[in-house]
């Protein structure tokens, strides 16, 4: 057996539950860890989470070095890597799979190119707690609906004999494979607007760990109640984690299962990561949601181009407070609560009716925890085009879910400051306080804080009337 491996890394930056990279030190005296940065995928796409990675990377460098292992970051395509790779180099390639179908797509030309120049090479199931080919419905086709492919996967994954990773080895000495590398660094974003992240994250899997043992000893009892509210700190915050692989959801899942008394919080959060696994198994059973609606009759959808009123929705600047507050948090911290995330996604295409792609792009590129499975099935829910969607006549109401998820204010003031003053009854409908009382608090709509992009009553009417001419076609 050769003495020398590569670890390619994907979404798997960390030590505990990491199959490739303990395989790879259990069976070899040198093992280098590879991350490949191909720009194209990051650029003008998903600059925040340059800074997650750059972040992590460094983190994860610091602790691979624990095990005399380097980490060599390399700037380039995959397929240009992996092809100058050669038999006489005398090294066995591992990595994790990634469930993503132009991943996949990708990984398959690896793999051929490997054969093709004799490299010998392992790969090991990613993080998902089963795989998607694994789900199926009794005939073999795939499940459109949620609740019944939860219960099958979870059944699954139950009955499955439970896999024993070592640990990682500590090897005797570093070893180098590639000539040009580069520091985590080069990959952050050239804007210095992400300097503020680090007032609300520390991408490292020491702190996803931390938010993990937070989850089961203070939020998970009441994780069914407390998740919709967005000033309480009721949710894991465990996705960008996930997302980088800075804990497997392994981990997390068997880190659940040792709570005692498990209640309706518990099932609430297990459900989670069903939705998680669910999203995963459709876009590689339908890859074709990643480019357009699941649901064909929306092709026809009279969407609205308006770029004006686009631009408005990304500020936090559409006169609803509670939007405005999910989208400033959004660009302020990389990461918008749940709740949210659903008003200010039903809000854009369906008060706005503006296509969901926008929508999704710019979570994309703004998002900690985008994650392309999750982010296209969760917009897709919302617009009524996806898989087990939300109905279309579910039309949000953003004054009503203000006042019901943030009575107070708390959260809403702290994104919308300019409506600090604003008395709490008037606060999701601050257009309704009459003109002396604006001037009295110092808050002038439509000067200090923008009127109302549209009008909820004729915004709901306009959608549903769109809605009906599908079934006219």
């Amino acid at each position: 057996m050769t003495k020398k491996a590569i670890v390619w890394i994907r979404e798997d930056i960390r030590i505990e539950n990491n199959a490739a990279l303990s395989y790879a030190t259990q069976n070899h005296e040198h093992v280098t860890a590879l991350y490949i940065y191909n720009k194209k995928y990051f650029d003008k796409k998903r600059e925040a989470q340059k800074w997650w990675l750059s972040k992590s990377l460094e983190v994860f460098s610091n602790d691979l070095k624990k095990f005399n292992i380097l980490l060599e970051i390399v700037a380039d395509d995959e397929i240009e890597i992996f092809s100058k790779i050669r038999k006489a180099d005398n090294v066995k390639i591992y990595w994790s799979k990634v469930y993503e179908p132009d991943i996949i797509t990708k990984g398959k030309k690896i793999r051929d190119i490997l054969i093709n120049n004799e490299i010998d090479y392992k790969y090991f199931k990613g993080n998902i707690l089963i795989e998607f080919q694994d789900v199926t419905k009794d005939d073999g086709t795939p499940f459109k609906v949620f609740t019944p492919f939860w219960k099958n996967a979870e059944q699954k994954y139950l009955e499955k004999v439970p896999s024993k990773i070592s640990g990682i080895k500590k090897l005797d000495k570093e070893f180098s494979f590639f000539k040009k590398t580069i520091l985590p660094e080069k990959i952050l974003p050239k804007k210095n607007w992400f300097k503020k992240f680090e007032k609300y994250w520390s991408p490292s899997e020491k702190e996803a760990q931390k938010n993990l043992q937070k989850l089961i000893k203070d939020k998970i009892t009441d994780y069914g109640e407390t998740r919709d509210f967005p000033h309480i700190d009721g949710t894991s915050k465990l996705s960008p984690y996930l997302k980088h692989g800075q804990i497997h959801v392994e981990t997390i899942w068997n880190k659940c299962q040792g709570i005692k008394n498990k209640g309706k919080g518990y099932r609430k959060y297990i459900n989670e990561l069903g939705w998680r696994e669910f999203s995963h198994s459709l876009i590689n059973y339908f890859p074709e949601m990643l480019k357009g609606n699941l649901r064909k009759d929306f092709d026809n959808f009279p969407w609205v181009k308006n770029e004006k009123n686009l631009k408005k929705w990304k500020q936090g600047m559409t006169g609803y407070p509670i939007v405005d507050a999910g989208m400033r948090e959004l660009y302020e911290t990389g990461w918008m609560h749940n709740r949210v995330r659903m008003v200010v996604g039903s809000f854009l295409v369906k008060h706005l009716r503006i296509h969901w792609m926008e929508g999704e792009k710019h979570f994309r590129n703004c998002l900690m925890d985008f994650n392309e499975a999750n982010n296209v099935a969760q917009w897709q829910w919302v617009a009524g085009c996806g898989a087990d969607a939300a109905p279309y006549f579910r039309i949000f109401n953003p004054i009503l879910q203000g006042i019901k998820f943030d009575q107070k204010g708390a959260y809403t003031k702290k994104w919308v400051p300019e409506l600090k003053n604003m008395p709490n009854e008037f606060l999701h409908k601050p257009w309704e306080l009459d003109k002396e009382q604006q001037e009295h608090i110092k808050i002038i709509i439509g000067k200090d804080y923008p009127y109302p992009l549209v009008i909820h009553e004729e915004a709901r009417a306009a959608a549903l009337e769109a809605f009906q001419s599908l079934k006219k076609n």
